[in-house]
């Protein structure tokens, strides 16, 4: 009998890509969205796949109690990807930080009280490096939330904290899969994602510079692959996995391999620091930007690789082929 896998979230563009390899690998999916009338992106996305058309769908919302015990209901394992996340720096953090942290704590507590086996959460490497220096972390480190780190690094790190203090003392199993700036073509048609966003403004000359940023990447499939292993790879419980690039890719390499695959809009130009600090005073878009400016962060994934059986994609293919499905 096939196992039965929850996952929060399943309209985003991780959640879809989540549910496809949950599909392929023969698990029975149930997807919890905010509003039913939500779903149909997902159900076309995966309507092609064994099995796909046969996604069940629970109204559930992060700040509401309602829908989370049926959607529970005979699942072995939840997968927690639903966590609020705007590329604007929003006026009040809260609007990021309460769906992220009482939404962990409820679908927590919901398979607790279900008797789920093992919880995997999509956290995120902002809530291990944020706040830090340049340098070298691993699963071990955390975010400083009192330095000026933004209200999604802020959010990630108080939802993955509070996610480890309520499984205490329970039997659920707790996995955090932490991805880097998370890159790749989109299930379905393209969306409106961070990345996807971005790529489509570098690719369609409406990104005048490059900023100095750099960061630890990953390819969404690999995203979706590390989740499913998570699920029930042994001596995973308790651990937390760096799903990212070992060294920091510069925004400037990614442009440059744009530009060599013929997106001839992609800039050249560098944009200075002080103009997107300057730009930060009235820009929301580029306050959440000035944090990571210079920044050089690496990190240790080798547990990844050894525990999960990570392969990283080349992001160089991640790139091009995520610019050839947005130019479709």
């Amino acid at each position: 009998m096939a196992k039965r896998v929850l996952v929060t979230g399943i309209t985003g563009y991780i959640g879809q890509h989540i549910a496809a390899e949950l599909l392929r690998r023969n698990y029975e999916v149930v997807g919890t969205v905010r509003s039913l009338s939500k779903a149909q992106s997902a159900r076309s996305a995966l309507s092609s796949l064994p099995g796909g058309s046969n996604v069940k769908f629970i109204e559930a919302d992060l700040l509401s109690d309602r829908g989370w015990a049926e959607g529970m209901a005979d699942c072995d394992f939840v997968i927690h990807v639903a966590s609020p996340f705007f590329l604007a720096e929003p006026k009040d953090e809260n609007v990021m930080i309460a769906p992220a942290v009482e939404g962990t704590k409820r679908v927590i507590k919901s398979a607790i009280d279900a008797s789920v086996k093992r919880l995997v959460l999509t956290s995120s490497v902002v809530a291990i490096s944020s706040g830090r220096p340049s340098g070298t972390y691993g699963p071990d480190s955390w975010s400083d939330v009192n330095q000026n780190i933004g209200a999604y690094a802020k959010s990630k790190t108080l939802a993955e904290r509070a996610a480890w203090e309520s499984v205490k003392g329970s039997a659920l199993e707790l996995v955090a899969i932490n991805p880097g700036f998370v890159l790749g073509p989109s299930l379905g048609s393209a969306g409106d994602g961070t990345s996807e966003t971005m790529i489509a403004n570098m690719i369609g000359g409406k990104m005048p510079a490059i900023p100095d940023v750099a960061m630890g990447m990953v390819d969404v499939r690999d995203v979706a692959r590390l989740h499913v292993e998570a699920l029930e790879a042994p001596n995973a419980a308790g651990k937390r996995f760096i799903a990212a690039s070992a060294n920091p890719i510069s925004m400037a390499y990614l442009a440059d391999v744009l530009k060599k695959a013929g997106y001839t809009k992609v800039p050249s130009r560098k944009a200075p620091n002080f103009a997107i600090k300057a730009m930060a005073l009235f820009d929301r878009e580029a306050k959440g930007m000035v944090p990571n400016l210079g920044l050089k962060i690496s990190y240790e994934n080798e547990a990844t690789m050894t525990f999960l059986n990570w392969k990283p994609t080349p992001l160089e293919l991640t790139f091009t082929e995520m610019a050839a499905a947005i130019s479709k």
